[in-house]
């Protein structure tokens, strides 16, 4: 592996951070590399809004299910997928405004997220660390109205970043021959598989060097996945101009 290889497998989240400012210069840069990720039909479907109002903050945090790293984090970003200026350009050029179809949804939101995971990257090959959130869907209709976010605009998760205080061992991935199949799906291989790597994270959630627990992959993952449904972001998303066809 080359050292970008390495940098990526050794990606872990990061909530506690220095009392120390990232220089604004670099800043900006990290988000100039955000931006150099591929983008669908080179639409740029993203905004990000940078937060430092600690009131305003506060609230986020609130929102987000009481995550104090949304207030103490250095730089807190919100990434958001954005159409407004897509819809401008349509309108602009004589094609009809937008009409809430999933396909520009989703490369929104695709879009964002390869941004994102961008910018993470560049932060954290320069030694600073971060973590995503999602609880700011918990209440996304608070984040818009905070952040004054138009429509077709809608927060999709936030940012944290800073230069670590402490940092978490990496957690083990599913082998790559789990998520790599050749040629077709192969469900069968799933309970085994799933079996393999619950005994894995087992192993890991133990004897960690912190926040040690008896758990595994999958008692984590359907608590989650169950216990986040957001019943209210259909609604969200169609009010704001998405997913209406």
């Amino acid at each position: 592996m080359n050292d970008t290889m390495t940098l990526m497998r050794g990606h872990c989240s990061v909530r506690q951070f220095e009392d120390r400012p990232i220089k604004e210069d670099l800043l900006r840069e990290l988000v100039a590399c955000g931006q150099a990720a591929s983008s669908a039909s080179f639409i740029q479907a993203y905004s990000l809004l940078r937060v430092r109002n600690p009131e305003t903050r506060q609230i986020i945090a609130d929102a987000a299910g009481g995550q104090r790293w949304v207030v103490e984090a250095p730089e807190f970003l919100v990434v958001c997928a954005d159409l407004r200026r897509i819809d401008w350009c349509c309108e602009k050029q004589g094609v009809g405004r937008l009409e809430g179809w999933t396909e520009h949804f989703m490369a929104a939101t695709i879009d964002a997220a390869l941004m994102a995971q961008n910018l993470l990257l560049a932060a954290e090959s320069v030694g600073l660390g971060g973590v995503f959130i999602g609880g700011i869907r918990n209440d996304p209709a608070t984040v818009a109205q905070c952040l004054k976010l138009p429509d077709q605009v809608y927060p999709a998760f936030g940012l944290c970043l800073g230069w670590p205080a402490e940092r978490s061992e990496t957690k083990p991935r599913f082998p790559v021959e789990v998520v790599l199949h050749e040629e077709t799906y192969d469900a069968e291989a799933i309970p085994q598989q799933v079996e393999d790597y619950d005994r894995i994270m087992r192993n890991y959630y133990a004897s960690r060097s912190s926040s040690q627990k008896q758990s595994d992959w999958s008692e984590q993952t359907a608590r989650a996945v169950q216990g986040k449904k957001r019943e209210h972001m259909l609604g969200f998303l169609r009010e704001r101009g998405f997913l209406k066809k």
